[in-house]
């Protein structure tokens, strides 16, 4: 058994991901930032806590996150302001990163998106250039630290439901279902081939187990 933390447990996926980690017999908290989305995270058979992570100093962060082994990053600032999407998607997402090694939590899933890098490409002018630096500059901390890390970057996000099946092989990003990179995310903490790796992928054709492996 796994003692999990979703870090933005009232997303989509995190509210698909944490039935199939209870379901598993893992031991899963979601943090969620508003407390009116309690009932919904307890429905998932995980515990709620609230708690706003941009507003957590590194103590903070590791305070929640002590006592859990694994920390999934699902949260994102949701667009808005380049200010708050800094201060979620890049600063507190790097804070987690340290507070968690400060935990104690050696496994680490970021759940990031297929264009993810510093070669993102995005031109500053666009409305996703903060997001697409954040991303970067986040997943490029996680991968400099030594918790064992793995990022997985689905592509366009759809809600089609679950297939069991991806395509990791692909250049160009496609799209997925949020059933699907919910499948991915409790698979990846299931094997250490994905420990230190960046999972690029659309929906596809191959099992998720074989596609991991």
């Amino acid at each position: 058994m796994s003692r999990i933390l979703i870090i933005g447990g009232h997303g989509k996926i995190a509210l698909l991901l944490a039935p199939l980690l209870v379901e598993r017999g893992d031991d899963v908290s979601s943090v969620i930032r508003n407390p009116d989305h309690t009932a919904d995270v307890a429905a998932t058979g995980a515990t709620p806590i609230v708690a706003d992570v941009q507003q957590l100093d590194e103590a903070g962060l590791a305070d929640v996150i002590a006592g859990h082994d694994t920390v999934i990053w699902s949260a994102g600032a949701g667009g808005g302001s380049p200010e708050r999407t800094y201060a979620v998607d890049r600063d507190a997402a790097i804070r987690s990163m340290d507070a968690a090694a400060t935990a104690g939590a050696r496994r680490y899933v970021m759940v990031s998106y297929f264009g993810a890098g510093r070669d993102h490409g995005v031109p500053p002018e666009n409305p996703f250039f903060a997001y697409a630096e954040a991303k970067a500059a986040a997943d490029e901390h996680l991968e400099a630290t030594a918790l064992e890390w793995t990022i997985l970057a689905p592509s366009t996000l759809t809600l089609d439901p679950p297939t069991g099946r991806i395509d990791v092989a692909a250049l160009e990003s496609e799209s997925v279902g949020r059933a699907d990179v919910a499948l991915v995310i409790a698979a990846a903490l299931n094997t250490s081939a994905t420990v230190g790796r960046t999972i690029r992928f659309n929906s596809g054709d191959v099992s998720i187990a074989d596609a991991l492996a």
